[in-house]
């Protein structure tokens, strides 16, 4: 398989069967969503999918972090052109589906912040591992849209409805810790630790059955199947809520660097 259309994916085999997917740079800036990163982001699974020598695919961040939110000029973009909302709302949609369908085994490997894009796939995961003060936190609301994305289709499951919506409506930092101890993530350790932990598992799942895995993961995956109805809904709401004027208080807010003021709901809400 010929990773090499992928530019802001660092993709590199790290011994036969495992393949290592890295977002940002090494000692450079956070990993942003970048329209380009967006749309490698739903894209790769497929190739993953695909490839006869991947077995198992680890997904880290590189640098300060796991992953940073999205890019404020493609956020504003999408609140102002129709063609770029559709566009990111079939990525957004395609990042979870194909997440779900990929055949392969994913392990993700988070440490520093983990938000937005990276965090669909970081949680999604099949085994997903969180340095202990990771900061985890799906940050829709405080931009002033609906928690789309995965939010609806796997905390819920994770994590139980109360936790979800404490996190999710508050938009409160989960620590890795915490995550653990919740559900919401499979283990924690250190942060020194987090990558030697994330290819201990991948070893693994590197050496055992493969029909076997592939299939038990396709069965368990049936549960976020069910609940697609539900992300379908909230994504829809996420892209509707991207053309009123919460939003743009919330961009606004991000760009200033101060508390949101929101605007008084609608009469007819």
């Amino acid at each position: 398989m010929d990773y090499s259309r992928y530019e802001d994916l660092k993709i590199r085999r790290l011994e036969p069967g495992i393949l290592e997917i890295v977002m940002g740079e090494e000692g450079g800036k956070l990993s942003t969503a970048t329209a380009r990163l967006h749309r490698e982001l739903a894209d790769v699974w497929l190739d993953v999918d695909r490839d006869p020598e991947t077995r198992v695919a680890i997904l880290r961040g590189a640098g300060r972090g796991f992953s940073a939110g999205g890019d404020l000029a493609m956020v504003e973009e999408v609140t102002r052109d129709f063609d770029a909302r559709a566009r990111v709302w079939r990525e957004a949609r395609d990042l979870v589906y194909n997440v779900i369908n990929c055949s392969k085994m994913i392990v993700s490997a988070m440490h520093g912040p983990a938000v937005g894009a990276g965090l669909v796939a970081g949680l999604l995961a099949d085994i997903s591992i969180a340095a202990r003060d990771a900061r985890i936190i799906d940050g829709h609301t405080r931009l002033g849209v609906a928690a789309g994305d995965h939010a609806a289709i796997v905390w819920p499951l994770l994590c139980g409805m109360a936790k979800a919506k404490y996190y999710l409506l508050l938009c409160e930092q989960v620590s890795g810790e915490e995550a653990e101890r919740i559900g919401l993530v499979s283990l924690c350790c250190e942060q020194a630790e987090l990558q030697a932990k994330a290819l201990e598992v991948a070893r693994k799942l590197n050496a055992g059955a493969q029909t076997a895995l592939r299939w038990t993961k396709y069965s368990l995956n049936n549960w976020l199947r069910m609940a697609g109805p539900g992300f379908d809904a909230s994504l829809a709401l996420e892209m509707l809520g991207f053309t009123g004027p919460e939003v743009k208080e919330g961009i606004a807010s991000l760009r200033e660097k101060r508390k949101p003021s929101f605007p008084p709901e609608p009469k007819d809400f």
